[in-house]
């Protein structure tokens, strides 16, 4: 048995007493009230969901395991002759919060590679699908068509189901569907845009250096895809791809089904289509300000004007976050001290935007967070090295998101979480309870 499924199995008996404790002896303890503006909302704001994969701080920002980003990346066994740290250690903590050592996660790296092998029949299906097909449609297709291989599925058609026992089937889901995605994600991509010429997984390279490979890019691209895929793996359980994964798992859904869901809604244009939608502005607020770097005067004119016509500046924002968020902030690290990187034009103007743009949202007064989140910057860098296609940035944060939403599920089928299903009212009882009836 390999160490992290071991640790996690003695993780998850230490944590089963705590749910149990909790549910019996203090089941009634209020941890909120539901006002009608977040019932009408989207539940925006309300405690209902329990993860402990992540958690999203309004001020300090997005923690992994108790960890910031920084702690993360620091924390983490490194990549030989790289800065970031392999995807495969972060899975590992994820899944048991303990940081591994470079053994524990060069086993998980061997693990993943024994996985890696992804059916002809998905390639196939893929071949089948017209070339204009969304990236995205062609990525979530290709994850449930896998869901015949998914081992929970058969033990539970034959009987087998335990509901001890049934997150090792939906660990070792989850473990092979991830070491498959960044072989499916990069053949999409070849088939798709690089004039149908994909390129093999190569066993001696690990989660996002072989991901780099397979899309043809080279040093320091891994490098790129390691921190992206960290960076986009979780942020709580309550956005949309998460909740959509754990409500289709809670349904006792496999890892295949629950997964290509969560998928489904990572495309929408509010949620991970926004990155490519906030490229496309500022290259097109660069078109207008006469294709150079502009000065920050004629920024702050150019930006001014943007506001007073009614558009909003896309990239500054959140649900959440009420301070710069520090997957930006990472990314921006990362363009700093990559040489030609921090010279890009576009990169240029997105740093001058990220100077000027906080103070003037806050005299607009209309901001409710006035600093950018991890879309403002993500664009840029694919666009740096090539990766030019707008609509295949979504199944990069798909890769990654997966990583998080898929150790959620682990987690929630460990600890026997219940099926999803909150109560409706109707109008009228709202309406009743604001005395408006």
């Amino acid at each position: 048995m390999s160490t992290l499924k071991e640790t996690l199995r003695k993780k998850i008996e230490e944590h089963r007493p705590r749910i149990a404790q909790l549910t019996k002896e203090h089941g009634d303890v209020k941890l909120g009230e539901v006002t009608i503006a977040q019932a009408i909302g989207g539940a925006r704001g309300v405690k209902c969901l329990v993860t402990d994969i992540s958690y999203l701080d309004p001020m300090e920002g997005i923690r992994f395991r108790g960890k910031t980003i920084p702690e993360t990346f620091e924390a983490l066994p490194k990549v030989p002759g790289s800065d970031y740290p392999y995807v495969e250690g972060f899975w590992y903590m994820l899944l048991t919060g303990d940081v591994p050592t470079m053994e524990q996660t060069l086993e998980v790296v061997e693990d993943f590679k024994k996985r890696r092998q992804v059916p002809e029949y998905v390639f196939d299906l893929l071949r089948t699908l017209p070339r204009d097909t969304h990236p995205m449609t062609m990525f979530s297709a290709a994850i449930v068509a896998m869901q015949r291989e998914s081992v929970f599925a058969r033990n539970y058609a034959e009987g087998n189901f335990n509901k001890m026992t049934c997150w090792e089937e939906m660990y070792e889901d989850s473990c092979n569907l991830l070491a498959k995605l960044p072989v499916i994600a990069a053949y999409i991509y070849r088939m798709k845009y690089k004039g149908d010429t994909p390129i093999g997984s190569d066993a001696n390279l690990d989660f996002g250096g072989d991901f780099a490979q397979m899309m043809g890019q080279e040093k320091p691209y891994d490098d790129v895809a390691r921190m992206y895929f960290i960076l986009h793996s979780d942020h709580e359980s309550g956005n949309v791809s998460a909740h959509t994964t754990h409500l289709v798992a809670s349904a006792l859904s496999d890892a295949y089904y629950s997964l290509s869901a969560g998928i489904n809604g990572l495309a929408g244009p509010l949620h991970g289509l926004a990155n490519q939608e906030v490229l496309s502005w500022t290259q097109h607020f660069m078109e207008k300000l006469g294709g150079e770097v502009p000065t920050k005067e004629k920024l702050k004119e150019a930006i001014w004007d943007t506001l007073n016509s009614g558009q909003v500046v896309p990239g500054y924002g959140h649900a959440v976050l009420r301070k710069t968020d520090p997957r930006y902030t990472s990314q921006r690290e990362f363009c700093l001290k990559t040489p030609g990187l921090k010279d890009y034009p576009l990169f240029k103007l997105v740093s001058m935007i990220f100077e000027v743009a906080p103070d003037i949202l806050q005299e607009h007064g209309k901001a409710k967070n006035p600093w950018p989140n991890v879309d403002a910057q993500s664009g840029v860098i694919q666009w740096y090295y090539g990766v030019t296609e707008y609509d295949f940035y979504t199944v990069l944060f798909g890769v990654g998101r997966a990583i998080g939403v898929l150790a959620n599920i682990t987690w929630d089928r460990a600890l026997g979480y219940p099926i999803e299903r909150p109560k409706s009212i109707t109008t009228d009882m709202m309406e009743a309870a604001a005395g408006i009836k």
